[in-house]
């Protein structure tokens, strides 16, 4: 992989992670952030940091509800390269539409090795059922930092987890395609000090599965993300906490580091590998699956993906 001139916009923990991480790619790394930070070739500026680096790939990985302006910036800037946008893609639906060639959304999670063996051993299977399971307490989410100062407690900032574990989302549509029809059920119904919400339950079809029942939440104080996949033959459980698939009887494990689904993307955003990428086009059904979940939250009824 040749050494490529990146830029990453915002400095916050995953602003962090994707600065590391790219740096230990041997890629050269500049910043963006609204704060005065102890980086070499740091920005606060994100033209100036354009037509000073020239960079061939920007990372946007600042708060959520900031994507559609800061990518505009980029638009405006006649930057033409690669970019990565952190999941998810918008806080809401954009105004206008983009017109980057190489636009992906940060759904890291395809590239975890428990997703990649289900994407490969289901892959021709006829599904019965799938029940996802994902639930983390949200003050212990970011060590050192005061939850109620995160994005994550507003719904204002893009908070809640509905767009916080959208991962969910996104991996199961990438392994068993769009969804059909849903009903869903949330709200904010803990003591957590926030205003967004904690609990949020879909039940939903799609168009290879007639059942399933997917749950997320800021509430688990065991930290829990598991999905039970039925065929008519098979149970497939795969858990992440513990890194296995169990399929029946016989368990298998898949070792990864907390870095390495980062890492993969980046490889294969860097080398034009499109095959596991989210696109932008996937980004956006994922930002209307979010949509049409908060109208059934709202109206307490049905909705359909027409």
């Amino acid at each position: 992989m040749k050494r490529n001139s990146c830029l990453v916009i915002g400095y916050g923990s995953i602003g962090k992670r994707h600065y590391r991480i790219l740096s230990e790619l041997g890629q050269k790394v500049s910043v963006v952030s609204k704060r005065k930070i102890e980086v070499p070739d740091a920005y606060s500026n994100i033209e100036l940091a354009i037509s000073s680096e020239k960079p061939n790939y920007i990372v946007v990985a600042n708060e959520t509800i900031e994507h559609e302006k800061v990518l505009r910036t980029i638009e405006e800037s006649g930057f033409t390269g690669k970019i990565l946008v952190e999941k998810p893609l918008f806080f809401e639906s954009p105004q206008s539409t983009f017109n980057f060639s190489s636009l992906y959304v940060g759904y890291n999670l395809r590239f975890h090795p428990i997703i990649q063996f289900l994407h490969k051993k289901l892959r021709n299977k006829k599904i019965v059922s799938i029940q996802a399971y994902v639930g983390q307490y949200l003050p212990l989410w970011r060590p050192g930092a005061d939850y109620t100062k995160s994005y994550s407690a507003y719904s204002a900032k893009g908070g809640g987890v509905l767009r916080d574990l959208s991962h969910e989302l996104d991996f199961l549509q990438f392994l068993f395609g769009e969804w059909e029809d849903m009903v869903v059920r949330g709200g904010k119904w803990s003591d957590l000090k926030i205003d967004s919400e904690d609990h949020i339950s879909l039940i939903y079809s799609t168009k290879m599965v007639p059942l399933v029942n997917l749950q997320m939440n800021y509430l688990d104080h065991i930290n829990q993300r598991f999905i039970i996949v039925n065929t008519n033959s098979e149970t497939y459980k795969a858990d992440f906490m513990n890194k296995t698939v169990q399929i029946n009887d016989e368990i298998v494990f898949l070792e990864s580091d907390r870095d390495y689904t980062y890492r993969e993307q980046h490889i294969a955003i860097l080398n034009g590998d499109k095959t596991h990428l989210c696109s932008y086009e996937e980004g956006m059904q994922i930002m209307n699956m979010i949509y049409m979940a908060e109208q059934s939250i709202k109206k307490k009824e049905w909705v359909f993906n027409e």
